[in-house]
């Protein structure tokens, strides 16, 4: 790492990093983008405080206006927290991307046809309040519409293998009740096992004892010419002729091949309880297996009824889709006005959209895809590209953001002219009142746009950063024109530069 320790605060609006190749601009921008889940950061510690937002989440108990507190740390391995709680980075990037977005040139999910759709609906829900109960009963029919599906899909899939599933089913069945298992049983069996195991033992210790207890009464006779109650001794060796004729009866009524049998009843019942984990769990399943029989003879049945609703919501979605399809229609103008007010600012010609049909999905039967002079977005250059995003980027924050955005520029103003770089900084400079904006600069006009601007510098070959003041942006702009032999005529444009920024 070319940097030991930064700590900086960030203002509203546009930040801008600059400074000479190799300062490790890059460097930083992937250790703050490493805290929002994209990108890789080697620091040992990065945290990030973020403040007076509009964010909620339940999922992580964060509140409108709370401040909360993001960390990583790399070592071993890469640790993310979330106010001070592990958080996994699939969970750290699912929170993240409700309020900040990386806009770099290898990500085309902007102009997916369902994005394009979910921001052509917003508009549609401005111009007709019915469109939201269009669209909520269009989303609640596709997902009944689903579930039917599978679960004529599951059914098409039982039939096919019906006489096997039958079969097999009515095996489980059998082989559970031949059992006949009962809740405690396994236990039970298991204690007399354990007394089975002790019998052999007790009975030579009774044969040893015989003798003793043949002669016990002397004991008795000896007490009482004593004069000593023998009351307390006669009722302990009760108990303990009581104690062996019960051992002994457990025993008395079984033969050899009854005492197999419960060995071969236990062994069962422990396989049993082996594949499903009790007993109770055993006989809770064999009635379930006795249920899916019941619903494999009513199969046929069940099947014709699912056809028959699945066909009945179809038709509805079908209507609704089309309904839905009309609107869309309607508002495409309005699209296409919101976003060509930026592409004009960004020198690109005017945008088209077509609309096509498609199969039904859950966003319904529209396909949606731009076209720039007729030309695929595949097939124009990457800074027309980058500058139609950005236009759309804008669009959409007028309509969509009603929290405070976060927004990473990648390399936003790298090659462009400065006619374009101008226009970047002003689209920019809108975007800017809907999102914290981060951006790495090359060109003069997005740096003198900034309402903060950070130079990136090397020192002693440690990087560090430093917030510029005006005089000081001067300079660092007048670098960007001329390189680092300052002319006159480079400080007078940057002044200039600043100077009609400070007036708007």
């Amino acid at each position: 790492m070319s940097f030991k320790q930064l700590d900086c605060e960030f203002e509203n609006g546009l930040i801008i990093f600059s400074g000479p190749s190799g300062a490790g601009k890059s460097i930083l921008m992937n250790s703050i983008l490493s805290l929002f889940g994209n990108g890789i950061s080697k620091a040992k510690l990065s945290e990030v405080t973020i403040e007076n937002s509009n964010i909620t989440s339940e999922n992580f108990s964060i509140e409108k206006n709370e401040e909360f507190v993001i960390k990583q740390t790399t070592s071993s391995k890469t640790r993310y927290l979330l106010n001070s709680q592990t958080i996994s980075k699939k969970d750290l990037i699912e929170f993240t991307s409700s309020f900040s977005k990386h806009l770099h040139l290898k990500d085309t999910s902007d102009f997916k046809s369902s994005k394009i759709i979910s921001f052509l609906d917003k508009l549609c829900e401005k111009e007709d309040q019915n469109f939201i109960t269009l669209q909520n009963n269009f989303s609640n029919n596709f997902k009944e519409l689903s579930k039917l599906k599978q679960k004529l899909e599951k059914i098409n899939t039982d039939e096919q293998n019906l006489d096997e599933l039958i079969e097999f089913t009515k095996f489980e069945i059998q082989k559970i009740e031949s059992l006949a298992p009962k809740i405690g049983e396994l236990e039970d069996l298991k204690e007399f096992k354990s007394k089975l195991s002790r019998k052999e033992k007790v009975e030579e210790l009774l044969l040893n004892a015989k003798p003793t207890l043949d002669n016990i009464y002397t004991i008795s006779e000896l007490l009482t010419k004593l004069d000593v109650d023998s009351s307390f001794f006669d009722d302990a060796i009760n108990d303990v002729h009581n104690h062996i004729e019960k051992f002994n009866d457990s025993f008395d009524n079984l033969c050899d091949d009854e005492i197999e049998n419960v060995l071969t009843r236990i062994e069962e019942l422990s396989k049993l309880e082996k594949k499903y984990g009790s007993l109770e769990d055993a006989i809770k399943y064999k009635e379930t297996k006795k249920i899916e029989l019941e619903q494999y003879d009513n199969i046929t049945f069940e099947k014709a009824i699912l056809e028959k609703n699945i066909k009945k919501i179809s038709l509805e979605i079908d209507q609704l889709s089309k309904e839905i399809s009309i609107s869309r229609k309607s508002s495409i103008p309005k699209l296409l006005d919101a976003i060509n007010v930026y592409l004009k600012l960004l020198y690109l010609d005017k945008l088209d959209i077509q609309i096509s049909e498609k199969s039904l999905d859950h966003t319904g039967c529209d396909n949606i895809e731009f076209l720039i002079n007729n030309t695929s977005l595949k097939e124009i250059s990457s800074g027309e590209f980058n500058r139609l995003r950005l236009a759309l980027l804008t669009a959409r924050s007028q309509v969509e953001i009603n929290t405070n955005g976060i927004l990473f520029l990648d390399e936003i103003d790298a090659n462009l002219s400065g006619k374009e770089s101008e226009s970047i900084a002003k689209v920019l400079k809108e975007l800017s009142k809907s999102y914290q904006i981060f951006a790495i600069s090359h060109q003069p006009q997005l740096s003198a746009t900034a309402n903060q601007h950070f130079l990136v510098y090397k020192k002693d070959n440690v990087s560090t950063i430093k917030l510029l003041d005006k005089e000081e942006r001067i300079n660092e702009i007048s670098r960007m024109i001329s390189g680092e032999d300052i002319t006159k005529e480079a400080r007078v444009f940057a002044k200039k530069l600043i100077d009609n920024e400070d007036m708007l």
